[in-house]
């Protein structure tokens, strides 16, 4: 794929009055990126353009997996100072659908983005920037594949750096009453919670100079971790109230000890995410956090026929000003609940999920734009100030609603 053909996809979809949506990784369960009009994968839009060592700004094309990127930048001794657990998704992508990790004096990934080109469904290309169609920046940061096709972006970048890892467990009365310490303790502090139990693992990650070193144990951790996990999940689809002593269990075989293993950051920030699973992930202001968990808490132990598979992962992130962050305008706690799918079975999730999202709203929540959620434009419109200044960009991008598509309808109409 080059500029050109992209061009011409558009020439021709414009021709035969079709829809064009933009792929990247594929990563993402919504349906965000689905069409039954022309689909554009930039797989091969995947170089590396230019380095600006003095700088440390790298400018790519939008279709390169993050996968790719990571070894490029060691080579000039760079990397990028937050990234989320995947890499196989394309720079393109993570911005667009607003991707996140944690550390509250860190953005959403979209944060690092300095510039970028867009292709407008009219063939033509922008440059924006701060300095250059900074509205339009400001919009296509986490620009949802409906403002046009993201063609390269510029990241800033900084000098390569090693990270420690440490996990330890504790209780979550611990860690609820004492949020503000964990905060400036560690530069990206996550703490994970296992619902039907007080047990939390808090996990740091620090700049480090040490060896690189790894305290995971194959066969702990994989091969008993992830098969008995999956095993033990299958039969309790059969018996519910299994869940709590399996999230009780695991808790005790893989969390119950201090561990550290330290890497290149790229290395510390990615993880396996295990097998088949439902998630959702709301972000709800930073103060909020402790009252929301308690509630999600409650509401378990009321109705113990809702069960909550281990673990709700809890992620803290700085503010932005970018139109459809779900961080816009305020520091934020992202809190990740999930529903395994073991050996692909479907398992009851609906009463968690939509206590989950109650729960969310209540505290004036926001969904990540790739997970599944149930909103629809009254519900962003209440929750995004910038709502309308990001319509108004996209109809001025994009009049004839080329790059829309039924997820989308249901967020703009």
């Amino acid at each position: 794929t080059s500029v050109g053909e992209v061009r011409e996809v558009l020439a021709l979809a414009r021709q035969q009055n079709k829809k064009v949506k933009v792929v990247g990784g594929g990563h993402s369960p919504s349906d965000i990126a689905c069409t039954d009009g022309f689909m554009i994968h930039m797989g091969k839009m995947n170089r590396v353009l230019q380095v600006d060592k003095e700088k440390k700004q790298v400018t790519v094309e939008a279709g390169i997996l993050l996968t790719d990127l990571h070894p490029q930048l060691d080579k000039h001794g760079l990397a990028l100072s937050n990234l989320g657990a995947v890499s196989d998704v394309t720079v393109g992508g993570v911005i667009g659908s607003g991707t996140h990790n944690t550390g509250i004096k860190h953005g959403i990934l979209a944060t690092q983005v300095v510039a970028l080109t867009l292709m407008k469904a009219d063939g033509t290309v922008l440059e924006c920037s701060e300095s250059s169609n900074a509205d339009v920046f400001q919009a296509a940061r986490v620009h949802l594949g409906c403002l046009g096709v993201i063609l390269t972006v510029t990241l800033q970048c900084v000098p390569q750096f090693h990270l420690l890892e440490t996990s330890f467990p504790s209780t979550l009365k611990e860690v609820l009453d004492n949020l503000d310490s964990h905060l400036k303790k560690s530069e990206y502090f996550r703490f994970l919670w296992f619902p039907h139990s007080e047990n939390v693992s808090i996990i740091y990650q620090d700049h480090t100079n040490k060896e690189p070193s790894s305290a995971s144990n194959w066969f702990w951790d994989y091969a008993i971790g992830f098969y008995l996990l999956e095993f033990l999940l299958w039969t309790s689809t059969y018996l519910p109230r299994l869940v709590g002593w399996i999230n009780r269990f695991f808790f005790w075989l893989l969390f119950n000890c201090k561990k550290e293993s330290s890497n290149l950051s790229h290395k510390i920030f990615s993880y396996e995410c295990r097998f088949k699973q439902h998630v959702q992930d709301w972000a709800i202001p930073r103060e909020k956090t402790k009252e929301a968990l308690l509630e999600l808490k409650a509401m378990l132990e009321a109705h113990p026929k809702v069960v909550a598979h281990y673990p709700v992962e809890v992620r803290f992130t700085r503010g932005d000003d970018i139109l459809l962050s779900p961080c816009f305008q305020r520091d934020s706690c992202y809190m990740n609940i999930i529903m395994y799918r073991p050996y692909g079975k479907d398992v009851p999730r609906l009463d968690y999920w939509l206590a989950y999202e109650t729960i969310m709203k209540k505290f004036g929540g926001r969904p990540h734009w790739a997970k599944a959620h149930n909103c629809t434009r009254k519900d962003f419109e209440k929750m995004y100030p910038a709502f309308h200044k990001f319509c108004d960009i996209r109809e001025k991008l994009d009049p004839t609603g080329m790059f829309l598509n039924s997820y989308l309808e249901k967020v703009f109409y």
